[in-house]
């Protein structure tokens, strides 16, 4: 499977998607907790290590 932009933004919305699900569905902690905290935070943590990853891969495939 080739990823380009959109695929890659698909699956890590749907990952964070998966995850803020399963925490609300669980109820370890306040709905709106999990909506004004944990979503945002990874979100962010999901596209700081898709940055990371790409400009590994990049420093890969040019070495």
């Amino acid at each position: 499977m080739e990823f380009d932009l959109p695929k890659t933004v698909a699956l890590l919305v749907a990952l964070v998607v998966v995850g803020t699900a399963t925490l609300v569905g669980m109820g370890a902690m306040a709905t709106s907790t999990v909506l004004m905290m944990v979503t945002p935070s990874m979100l962010v943590f999901g596209a700081l290590c898709l940055a990371i990853g790409v400009k590994h891969g990049e420093y890969r495939a040019s070495n």
